[in-house]
């Protein structure tokens, strides 16, 4: 393990031999097949390559190679940079060419499958060929801003209510004209029927796959709270205990993964989309709850909101636009800001109140208290997000920015709203000089790019709503 490429390049740590080999000891217990290599990429979907078990050891020492078109992606899986021409508009000549990028595993991050046995995931950082890092990949972008975060003698704990619906599958569009870019949505009917809001009797009749669910995430470690049913028909959430960003992003991504594939392998259908089109559907929302410990404790836990707390919570609020891209980062995100409907619309702040944009849950000398940011939805790439909150409440702490006072009817008054379209957001995004200072102006102009390429196809789209509206008038 103390040869080979990675070692060369610098990629290995001290531990890494020792790790490596515990790690083929397990894979050889586990009588392990196939081995999914995988990295999460820009919209905190895995990618990877399957190897089999044998091949392990030479992954271990020199990593494996995957071309770095899979960083430069749309949502419909287009290449949006250049790649073929002199100037791919990105990463220099390093992707140049649909070029290479190497994926470095980590040895400690085997994860066998529950619901596959004979295989296993195996999580892996992604650099450029030559080893240096990529200044937009997710876990790099969180872990630079968890450095700052540190610097400041802080640290943060994430909480995680998921929220998703599970469907009947009656049609996976598979027939070749609806195998297009993005494929065709499946066709599906709802599991239960809905607005029975945390109800034992609707929990008993989803038992079978919410079981099945939480059973394959323990089994991979994840902290695993509650398990409830939700509003809307075929609606459900997951809540995770707490934990550090980055073992929580990880979280979200697995076990966004997790819920899919263990439903498509049962006929069913998984979606964390914000708001799908369908009758009598709720949106999806993904309330990421945050506490900070400084040198004296919990930031938000004394007898009154102290300085920094004041100032977390105005930094979420004073760049809750330009954050909005993180949090909300498709179109379709932003059709779930609607007034009543358990989701925030406005830049606002209250004590515990489920309207309000940053919902505070705070009391004297209570170590669990926290601020819970309800504007994101559960398409958010977890790395991204989280290093915009901690990255938003520095600068709020640093500029000692004031706290507006609290709300206590968050759907009226004048608290600005939040961006309407993925447009605006985009907007906010691109012109964030917070956003700059902290992660460097090739992340904001490579994300904002590729959301732009998004937003365009939809623009480019003639929609139902038109035809409706002209195809008899005119």
């Amino acid at each position: 393990m103390s040869e080979g490429l990675l070692a060369r390049l610098g990629l290995t740590g001290p531990d890494h031999a020792e790790a490596g080999a515990a790690l083929l000891a397990q894979a050889e217990q586990a009588r392990l097949e196939t081995v999914r290599v995988l990295f999460t990429d820009q919209h905190g979907l895995l990618r990877g390559k399957t190897v089999v078990a044998s091949a392990l050891p030479s992954i271990l020492r020199n990593g494996l190679a995957a071309p770095s078109t899979l960083l430069l992606k749309d949502t419909s899986h287009r290449t949006v940079f250049p790649v073929w021409s002199g100037d791919p508009g990105i990463g220099g000549d390093l992707m140049r060419g649909a070029s290479d990028v190497l994926m470095v595993p980590d040895p400690a991050s085997l994860r066998i499958l529950p619901w596959a046995p004979h295989s296993a995931w195996l999580l892996a950082d992604v650099v450029f060929r030559e080893g240096s890092p990529i200044p937009f990949a997710p876990r790099t972008v969180l872990a630079r801003a968890e450095e700052a975060l540190a610097a400041e003698g802080m640290a943060a704990l994430m909480g995680l209510e998921v929220e998703f619906h599970v469907f009947d599958r009656l049609d996976s569009a598979l027939d070749h004209a609806r195998t297009t870019m993005p494929g065709a949505p499946v066709q599906t009917r709802a599991l239960t029927q809905g607005f029975q809001f945390l109800t034992e009797t609707r929990y008993a009749e989803a038992e079978g796959i919410l079981d099945t669910l939480r059973r394959a995430a323990q089994a991979m470690g994840m902290g695993v709270r509650s398990v409830e049913i939700e509003m809307g028909p075929s609606q459900f959430e997951f809540t995770f205990d707490p934990a550090p960003p980055m073992m929580q992003a990880e979280t979200m991504v697995l076990f966004r993964t997790l819920v899919k594939e263990v439903c498509a392998a049962k006929g069913l259908h998984a979606s964390f989309m914000a708001k799908p089109r369908l009758e009598n559907i709720a949106a999806n929302g993904w309330h990421v709850h945050q506490s900070v410990t400084s040198a004296d404790g919990n930031i938000f836990a004394g007898d009154t909101l102290g300085a920094q707390a004041q100032g977390w919570i105005a930094g979420l609020l004073a760049h809750a636009p330009a954050l909005s891209l993180l949090m909300a980062p498709t179109v379709n995100s932003y059709k779930r800001y609607q007034p009543f409907q358990l989701a925030p619309n406005r830049i606002a702040w209250g004590r515990d109140n489920r309207g309000a944009m940053l919902r505070l849950l705070a009391s004297p000398g209570d170590p669990a208290s926290r601020v819970e940011n309800r504007a994101p939805d559960s398409t958010a790439n977890p790395y991204y997000a989280f290093a915009g909150q901690i990255a938003a409440g520095l600068d709020g702490i640093a500029q000692g920015l004031p706290l507006q006072p609290e709300t206590l009817s968050p759907y009226d008054g004048t608290a600005p709203l939040l961006p309407t379209s993925l447009a605006a957001a985009i907007e906010a995004f691109e012109g964030s000089a917070m956003l700059r200072a902290a992660f460097g102006d090739t992340f904001v102009d490579y994300l904002a790019r590729i959301k732009r390429a998004e937003w365009e196809r939809y623009l480019a789209t003639v929609s139902e709503w038109e035809q409706a509206e002209y195809f008899n008038l005119f």
